[in-house]
């Protein structure tokens, strides 16, 4: 499974990363903050079967709050899974041919998980609990190839919403993500990160970000509503993917029928003609809904679409 294309899917264990516990609800994500994780035991089950059906090879689980961490209990949802219990998960998974790959967001703008923690950012006892969750985390997921750290969204723009804005910014910033990039490979795991924070800051970006951090650029419109402008802000984020690939960054692009229905196929589509394929690690899709049977078939229509994009585009990698 190493040297294969990977193709991932975006799954939640815990939702607990964009609203403080008294924020309003967003109007894109309406449901509002409760402490349990809405994660549903058979619709999990559901998806993973679909996911297996449509021969995705990885799951990218956001595991947040979602487990009973022994480190740090108190920051553990009150219905969150025995790590026992998300051990056998994930052993069903591995018998169907899927790598499961954990994610822990470490950006400002998601970290409602952390509970007390978010408002300790860059302190020692932040820095204690970090290594802490993330270590607990290797050892649940068998010691994973990847781990996922976030580090997306982390500006005040994106916090309007929330009581307490808190954003690091120049060294700081480097320096918390090359904190927890070497918790991850204390682990044997490769940190893999989103790669949003070139959109504004391309020149440090490009000077201090190292190689051995597997980036995941995003964007979820239609690609051609913002083809024909080359100073907008939506086009940065799409020519994201060609700077990465120049300056030779591995990258796993990111798509979501979450915005635009023809997303995966236009981000399948690009990265094959612009990217070189030495770099193109795969391609993953992230459906932002809820691991819920309210959601269940917004999760099947997502991943149809990237494998549909797939059997167009790459079928020799389809048995």
């Amino acid at each position: 499974m190493k040297d294969q294309m990977m193709w991932g899917y975006m799954l939640y264990l815990s939702n607990h990363m964009w609203s403080d516990e008294s924020s309003k609800a967003l109007k894109y994500m309406p449901t509002p903050y409760n402490d349990n994780i809405n994660t549903e035991i058979e619709t999990w089950d559901k998806i993973i079967a679909f996911l297996a059906e449509r021969q995705y090879n990885m799951v990218l689980i956001d595991v947040g709050d979602g487990i009973k961490y022994e480190s740090h209990p108190e920051v553990s949802a009150p219905n969150a899974w025995d790590k026992d219990f998300l051990r056998k998960k994930l052993t069903e998974m591995r018998a169907l041919g899927i790598e499961p790959i954990p994610k822990l967001n470490f950006s400002t703008c998601h970290d409602t998980w952390m509970k007390k923690y978010r408002r300790m950012v860059s302190t020692p006892e932040y820095y204690t609990f970090c290594s802490d969750v993330i270590r607990e985390v290797c050892e649940v997921f068998d010691y994973p190839r990847l781990f996922h750290i976030g580090f997306d969204e982390e500006d005040e723009t994106m916090q309007t919403n929330y009581e307490m804005v808190i954003f690091r910014n120049h060294d700081l910033w480097w320096h918390d993500l090359f904190y927890m990039c070497r918790e991850c490979e204390k682990h044997g795991a490769r940190p893999w990160i989103w790669s949003d924070y070139m959109w504004k800051n391309e020149e440090a970006f490009l000077k201090n970000m190292s190689k051995s951090i597997l980036q995941s650029n995003w964007f979820y419109p239609q690609f051609q509503d913002w083809s024909k402008t080359p100073l907008s802000h939506r086009n940065k984020c799409i020519e994201t993917y060609e700077i990465l690939d120049r300056h030779g960054f591995d990258q796993i692009p990111t798509c979501s029928t979450w915005n635009h229905i023809a997303n995966s196929y236009q981000t399948v589509a690009h990265g094959k003609t612009v990217l070189t394929p030495e770099l193109l690690k795969g391609f993953m899709t992230a459906p932002w809904l809820a691991t819920t049977d309210e959601q269940f078939y917004g999760h099947c229509c997502d991943a149809d679409r990237l494998y549909r994009a797939r059997m167009q585009l790459y079928p020799e990698t389809l048995k």
